[in-house]
């Protein structure tokens, strides 16, 4: 089974939206291997968003998800990246899709909610990352037999 990495950001935390986001990937039949709650270091939020680095607005970028608790999960499926990207949205939530979380919630660029990996090597870096091996489960539900041919 595949594996991503997903992160509600801080004004995700901050709204009220951990519940509503956890449910759609819930509801979308993906199994939840890793989460926790945590505060961004700014060397986690560096090493992260490391891919930014030279772009003007990565010191915004880590000093937002810095700001507040984060939610970072690792959800598991048949894939599970490219439709966890169907699910979040357009980076953009004016460009984002009704349905999709950013589409449904997001107001702007910079408060998007959510972060999820662009691809199946980023979501195994980002991982890696964000939890050690102990912190994930490795476990089966029993509606998989309904999902799954």
């Amino acid at each position: 089974m595949e594996r991503t990495f997903i992160m509600i950001k801080p004004d995700g935390v901050q709204r009220g939206l951990v519940g509503e986001i956890i449910g759609r990937f819930e509801a979308k039949g993906f199994t939840l291997v890793g989460l926790k709650s945590l505060s961004v270091s700014r060397e986690l939020a560096e090493e992260h968003y490391d891919v930014h680095k030279e772009r003007p607005f990565f010191g915004g970028l880590v000093d937002f998800i810095c700001s507040s608790p984060v939610v970072a999960m690792v959800w598991e499926g048949d894939g599970v990246v490219a439709c966890a990207r169907k699910l979040i949205g357009a980076t953009n939530p004016l460009s984002a899709e009704r349905g999709t979380i950013r589409g449904d919630f997001g107001v702007s660029v910079g408060r998007n909610l959510i972060h999820g990996s662009d691809a199946i090597e980023t979501a195994q870096k980002e991982i890696n990352l964000w939890f050690s091996e102990k912190e994930l489960l490795s476990w089966e539900p029993t509606v998989n037999a309904w999902l799954y041919e």
